[in-house]
C-alpha cells in the first residue's frame, strides 16, 4: 500500500474566514500579507479508501496563497511556497502528491516541483479530463441534444485540460470553437485536431460570441474571476464547469433557469472515506484531480503523471481504465455544489423550449 498526499489552497479571501472566523475583524491586505509568510500547513488525514484490489491512507497539506496570489506574485516565490508543501507531504509519509486547483497550473504545470521532491507528482488532469468529458455527454443525452448536431465551444482551449477535451470531443462533433487569449497557440491546436480527426474548427479569442453561439461549453480556463453571465448563454445551454475558481458566475443559476450548469470533475470515491476536511461535497464524493493521486497509490503507480502542458489522450484512457478498475465512478451531475436530479433537468430542458419558442416568435 502506497500512501498519498493532495495539495489544497485558499481560493479567495473567504476559505481564510471558514478556517478562522476571527480574522474578520483584521483588514484583509493584512491578513493575506501575514499568510503570504505562512508556512505549509498538514490540513487532515484521509481514510478509508478501499477498492476492491487495494487500499490506501492520504493527507490534504496546505499552500497557504490565494488564487489571487499565485497568479500576482513572483512565479520562483509561488513554486517555493509549493515544494515547501510538497516537502512536508513527504515528511508526512505520502509516496505521491496529487497538485490541487492553482498549484497545478502555475509555471510548467508540476514539472519543476517534481523535480525538487523525492515523491512522484501528478496535476490530476487526465482524470479530470475523462469525468468532464463524461459528464459533458451524459448532459447533452438528458438535454435531448445529438453530439453531431451542436456547436461546442472550449473556453481555455489552449491549457493542457481544455486541449485534450477538444481532441477527444472532435473525434464526436461537426461543430467546435476554440477559445483563448494567443491566437498562435490555438491556431496549433486546431492544426492538431485537423491532422488526428479531420475537424476543422474555429478559433477565437472573443468570449461572448463565443458562448452565444454554443449549446456545449466546457470551461476550463484559469482566470481568477468568473466570465460566463447570465446574459451570456443562449436557451438551454450546457456549461461543464471545470475551473476552480468558477469560470460560470453563480448570477447564472439565479437568474438562467433555462441552462443547465454542471461541475466537471467530481467522483465517487470507494470505501468508507473520511476527508476529515468538509470542501463543500457529500460524503464520498470528490474532485477528480483528487480521485487521480488516489487511483495511482491504490495501483502503486509512483510515478510522475499528467504533467506539463500536454497530456496524451492515452493517459486518459489509462486513467480512466484504473479508475473502473478500483470503483471510481463519476458523481451524477451537480450543479453549484447540488446534486441534479433528473426531473430538474427535464424542467430546464422544457424552460429552455419554451424560451427558444417565444424568442421565435
Amino acid at each position: 500500500m502506497a500512501d498519498f498526499a493532495f495539495m489544497i489552497h485558499p481560493l479567495d479571501h473567504q476559505d481564510y474566514l471558514r478556517k478562522f472566523p476571527y480574522l474578520r475583524f483584521f483588514p484583509e491586505p493584512m491578513v493575506e500579507r501575514v499568510f503570504r509568510l505562512a508556512p505549509p500547513l498538514k490540513v487532515s488525514e484521509i481514510t478509508g479508501v478501499v477498492s476492491p484490489h487495494a487500499q490506501t491512507r492520504g493527507w490534504f497539506v496546505s499552500c497557504p496563497l490565494t488564487a489571487a496570489q499565485m497568479i500576482s506574485l513572483p512565479e520562483k516565490f509561488v513554486l517555493n511556497k509549493i515544494i515547501a508543501a510538497g516537502r512536508l507531504a513527504e515528511k508526512l509519509g505520502a509516496r505521491i502528491l496529487g497538485l490541487g486547483a492553482f498549484t497545478s497550473v502555475v509555471g510548467d504545470a508540476g514539472v519543476t516541483v517534481a523535480k525538487n521532491l523525492r515523491i512522484a507528482v501528478t496535476t490530476g488532469n487526465s482524470y479530470t479530463v475523462a469525468t468532464a468529458i463524461e459528464g459533458t455527454k451524459q448532459a447533452a443525452r438528458l438535454m435531448g441534444y445529438d453530439l453531431k448536431k451542436v456547436h461546442v465551444a472550449v473556453l481555455g482551449a489552449t491549457g493542457s485540460i481544455g486541449k485534450v477535451c477538444a481532441r477527444l470531443l472532435a473525434r464526436e462533433v461537426k461543430n467546435m470553437t476554440l477559445v483563448a487569449r494567443d491566437r498562435a497557440r490555438l491556431e496549433d491546436v486546431a492544426a492538431r485536431i485537423l491532422y488526428e480527426s479531420g475537424l476543422a474548427v474555429h478559433v477565437t479569442a472573443d468570449v461572448r460570441a463565443a458562448l452565444r453561439s454554443a449549446q456545449i461549453i466546457i470551461a476550463v480556463t484559469s482566470a481568477v474571476d468568473t466570465i460566463i453571465g447570465p446574459g451570456d448563454l443562449q436557451p438551454g445551454a450546457i456549461v461543464c464547469d471545470v475551473s476552480r475558481p468558477r469560470n460560470v458566475s453563480r448570477q447564472v443559476a439565479e437568474e438562467r433557469d433555462d441552462v443547465l450548469v454542471v461541475e466537471g470533475g467530481v467522483v465517487e470515491v470507494p470505501g468508507d472515506v473520511d476527508f476529515h476536511f468538509n470542501f463543500g461535497f457529500p460524503p464520498r464524493m470528490a474532485y477528480a484531480c483528487m480521485a487521480e493521486t488516489m487511483i495511482l497509490a491504490l495501483e502503486n503507480r509512483l510515478e510522475n503523471y499528467s504533467m506539463g502542458r500536454d497530456i496524451t489522450l492515452e493517459q486518459v484512457e489509462e486513467i480512466s481504465a484504473l479508475a473502473r478498475k478500483h470503483g471510481f465512478k463519476l458523481a451524477g451531475l451537480r450543479s453549484f455544489e447540488r446534486a441534479m436530479e433528473l426531473g430538474q433537468i427535464e424542467q430546464i430542458r422544457r424552460r429552455a423550449e419554451a424560451r427558444r419558442l417565444r424568442e421565435a416568435l
